[in-house]
């Protein structure tokens, strides 16, 4: 259940309360696609540096490990180590990237693994399927990933069919909660506002979608090329007629501006790949911008990471080690890069939250988006 605390303007401060355990929001959740994330971070790892819900991925739990012996073992919960909420995506978006591999049908969607070549069938049943079977706290409805840039037409008979996929993934998640030995019979399900770039599909498909009474509702197929400011106008377009009772999730986003900058729009809640994507390669955010380790100038900074983070990394290590590291392909460098973007994304929203309760979050993003937004 979301509660709505406190508005200023569209931003919104909330808690969501799950079966395993209460989030406060708006929240940026951690991206362990194959259960953990890339870079040798544990679950307690992520307990230590203040995540509050995990991400992880349908489609490549399904084809690698697979969703029936990790329902056998308990669950994701339980084979992981991580007891907070846990968010699993339908596998959607990473079936229709295979564009070569896959056809598409009222049914659903046969692909090829792109692990073994094998056929894989996966519709909106197949889906909730695999996510009850991982045991998740909030499983994603299946829908059609458009290319973005689309066609008018084919993108609103995409949405036609997400609209009728996702009357078929609640019909189907309310039989496997109902049934005996369930891994999670309280799991929750957040559909997905498709619409490419058209103002009016986003708008219609919202209007649609939030008759259906979920417990969540995020934007999805933004963040995929388009400009930010394209984003920004979908996210405005589509916010009057998401419900406010709900959370509101905006999809792979993002920068820790474009965050600002979709709070600001009354979004609550946000995952992506780029903390530790970017960390892996060098790229660190920091309170005055990004660093990038691979400049010669820091061989010899014995300063931390960023002087007002209090991360494990940066109260114990310099920037010359961790370039060190980096230069040296030393996995240690993957472990500490990553640690510390994932703890200053979770503190950024911490901060966020914060300036929210004090009611100071239009002064406090804007010079926030200034600062970070630069390169150092």
């Amino acid at each position: 259940m979301f509660t709505l605390k406190k508005t200023e303007g569209k931003a919104r401060l909330g808690e969501f309360k799950t079966v395993h355990g209460t989030v406060q929001t708006p929240a940026f959740m951690n991206v362990a696609t194959c259960g953990a994330i890339k870079g040798g971070v544990s679950a307690v790892d992520l307990k230590n540096i203040h995540c509050q819900v995990m991400l992880c991925n349908t489609y490549h739990l399904h084809v690698r490990t697979g969703d029936e012996l990790i329902r056998r073992l308990g669950g994701l919960h339980r084979f992981t180590g991580w007891q907070g909420p846990i968010l699993t995506d339908s596998g959607g978006f990473q079936v229709f990237s295979l564009s070569s591999l896959r056809s598409i049908a009222e049914e659903g969607v046969t692909f090829q693994s792109h692990i073994d070549g094998k056929r894989i069938f996966m519709g909106p049943e197949q889906s909730i399927q695999i996510q009850s079977n991982l045991g998740s706290t909030i499983a994603m409805a299946f829908d059609e990933c458009v290319e973005n840039p689309a066609e008018h037409s084919y993108s609103k008979q995409s949405c036609e069919r997400t609209v009728r996929w996702l009357k078929r993934c609640k019909a189907e998640m309310q039989r496997l909660n109902a049934q005996p030995g369930t891994v999670n019979p309280n799991q929750l399900l957040f559909g997905i506002n498709q619409g490419c770039t058209f103002k009016d599909l986003r708008q219609e498909h919202m209007k649609q979608i939030a008759e259906l009474d979920l417990d969540g509702y995020a934007i999805g197929g933004l963040a995929v090329g388009e400009p930010a400011e394209v984003m920004y106008e979908m996210i405005e377009a589509v916010e009057p007629f998401a419900p406010k009772n709900k959370i509101r999730y905006l999809m792979g986003v993002g920068t820790p501006v474009n965050i600002l900058e979709a709070v600001n729009r009354g979004v609550d809640l946000f995952d992506c790949v780029m903390p530790s994507r970017n960390a892996r390669h060098g790229h660190l955010f920091t309170s005055q911008g990004v660093i990038n380790l691979n400049n010669e100038k820091y061989a010899e900074d014995l300063s931390p990471i960023d002087e007002a983070c209090s991360c494990p990394v940066c109260r114990q290590f310099s920037r010359a080690y961790l370039r060190h590291l980096l230069k040296a392909k030393e996995l240690l460098y993957h472990r500490l890069s990553v640690l510390h973007n994932l703890y200053f994304y979770n503190q950024l929203m911490a901060d966020i939250r914060l300036a929210l309760t004090e009611d100071r979050f239009e002064s406090f993003k804007n010079e926030q988006i200034v600062k970070l937004g630069r390169r150092i």
